[in-house]
């Protein structure tokens, strides 16, 4: 009976294993991305409360090796579970109450079997242990994985970024934006005569007999996988403190030792103004008891929560340019006010999927346009917004698909910034559009969101009807087109859109040097034009992203 089980167990392990070979190149890649975007039974089985990450990093080898412990709550009652972490990168054994658990690969996935079942409720952990040699990026941080490079004097500087290519390509965990960590212990061991700076607050340094010393990071607020870093260098450090809406917020900043002369005027510059102006849009800075920290990076910039990653060569705009070609974007150095800006949405805010992407790109990307007006004021944040126009594709929707680890089109930054400034010229009451943005950091504070979630709260707090707004700026690839035509002092309008029935208000010129507020829909209307306003003058308020058609 033994050897008769055994053979159909072996029989069915050589039918799948055949159906395996037989996918496509695309249903392969379909099967990986499903593996790490859907939240299958075996993600949803168990919450992560906290995670003890401890890497030893051998520059020299490009070679990683260590452990990561996983404490969780079974919200179901399970035996089986899937984390995440690259098949480039070995599972050495998986420990489970002292005792190794077996496991099996898919892809990227990891598959593990407890003994007995985990019940509802019960808090348990396990720890995988792994090494090898992860994936090194060939353009970061927009190509993720591992930066291996040196700085000016020739010494070792190493840092990793990972977004959207996801944080199981150096660690495992549960690879999913849905489920964050409420703290988390990091431990990296690196050669003794280098730093390690990581996210939250340095708890202790432990001198290794083979010549590594290990910092250990504490996070004592949740944080996205994605989030999670180090820095590995030659760094000079400095503190400051600021007087925040939640008391003295810690300001530790840590550049290369040959740049530090320049990085600290550089980065006071902006610093203190940034965090004034986004608690007063935004709410309180949301890990004040992790403080803030600014790190040079051999990359970029990211929005890694309490070490943002620094990378713009210390000059004003985007490496010296301005995206919105107005002149406002070279008043400001823009990784420091952007990247920091995720650390309320994106950080604070987090999308379930990574579909929903949005939520962390286009408000951030707003957040550049607030901090000019609080530096410039109005107008001058109106030509920034205005201006960063140019940039937008209108390719494909903004939101990507769900479940597939998949985003939707680079138009979620500058189209989504001006969707946002669309609705606040809708809600046309500064304080209030201020109060949805500070009350979306205190509603879903330290949470995972949906899109859906966003809009809700949006349209409610305003009072107003957004949903077509929402799906024709998110959902579709075209903005809207007022289409109209003028016969004497007679306007005829109407919008064309992929929305049925769409009928967003929009200003337009029915008087000279006027705007007004009209109610377009997708039925022709119609309205009297005052004196001066003719077919070649008839314009709408640049503060609506929109398309005109004169018919």
């Amino acid at each position: 009976m033994k050897k008769l089980l055994f053979s159909a167990i072996a029989l069915l392990c050589t039918i799948n294993f055949a159906k395996a070979q037989l996918l496509t190149g695309a249903e392969k890649s379909f099967r990986a991305d499903s593996l790490r975007g859907a939240l299958t039974p075996l993600r949803t089985c168990y919450d992560i409360n906290y995670y003890h990450l401890d890497v030893k990093i051998n520059i020299d080898n490009k070679f990683i090796s260590g452990s990561n412990e996983f404490k969780f709550t079974a919200t179901q009652n399970f035996s089986k579970l899937q984390f995440d972490l690259f098949d480039n990168l070995k599972v050495d054994k998986i420990v489970f109450k002292g005792t190794e658990l077996p496991y099996k690969r898919e892809f990227n996935a990891v598959f593990v079997t407890f003994p007995t079942e985990i019940k509802k409720g019960a808090k348990e952990s396990f720890t995988v242990y792994y090494s090898g040699n992860p994936v090194i990026a060939k353009n970061p941080p927009w190509d993720g994985g591992f930066i291996f490079t040196k700085d000016k004097s020739g010494n070792p500087w190493v840092s990793v970024a990972c977004q959207g290519f996801g944080a199981s390509c150096w660690w495992p965990n549960k690879d999913h934006q849905s489920d964050e960590v409420d703290s988390m212990l990091i431990s990296i061991t690196v050669p003794k005569d280098l730093q390690d700076i990581s996210n939250g607050r340095l708890r202790s340094t432990v001198q290794k007999p083979d010549g590594y010393t290990q910092y250990n990071w504490f996070v004592a607020n949740p944080i996205n996988n994605y989030n999670v870093t180090f820095y590995i260098g030659k760094y000079a450090h400095w503190s400051d403190q600021y007087q925040g809406e939640k008391g003295k917020l810690s300001l530790d900043y840590w550049a290369l030792k040959e740049d530090s002369l320049k990085a600290h005027p550089h980065w006071d510059t902006d610093v203190k103004p940034m965090l004034k102006s986004f608690e007063h849009w935004f709410g309180p800075y949301p890990f004040y008891e992790d403080g803030y920290k600014l790190v040079q990076a051999p990359h970029l910039g990211m929005e890694h929560q309490s070490a943002v990653a620094y990378g713009n060569q210390f000059k004003m705009g985007y490496l010296g340019k301005d995206l919105s070609a107005s002149g406002w974007g070279l008043k400001f150095d823009f990784i420091i006010v952007h990247e920091s800006g995720h650390e309320w949405f994106g950080n604070n805010i987090t999308s379930k999927d990574i579909a929903d992407m949005w939520i962390h790109e286009a408000f951030t990307n707003y957040s550049e346009t607030l901090f000019t007006e609080s530096e410039h004021g109005k107008q001058a944040a109106s030509d920034y917004v205005v201006g960063i126009r140019h940039n937008i594709q209108n390719d494909i929707p903004i939101i990507g698909q769900y479940d597939v680890n998949k985003e939707g089109s680079g138009d979620m930054y500058y189209k989504g910034a001006n969707m946002i400034h669309i609705i606040r010229q809708l809600i046309n009451n500064d304080e209030k559009f201020r109060s949805i943005l500070r009350g979306l950091n205190k509603t879903f504070y330290h949470k995972t969101v949906t899109t859906q979630e966003v809009e809700n709260y949006i349209a409610k707090k305003s009072g107003l009807k957004l949903d077509k707004v929402f799906d024709q700026y998110l959902r579709y690839a075209n903005i809207p087109t007022l289409e109209y035509k003028i016969v004497g002092s007679k306007l005829s309008y109407r919008w064309l859109a992929d929305v049925k029935n769409f009928d967003m208000p929009v200003k337009v010129s029915l008087k000279e040097d006027t705007f007004s507020l009209l109610h377009p829909t997708t039925q022709w209307k119609t309205a009297e034009l005052g004196k001066g306003v003719t077919a070649n003058t008839f314009k709408a308020d640049r503060n609506f992203y929109i398309k005109l058609k004169k018919s």
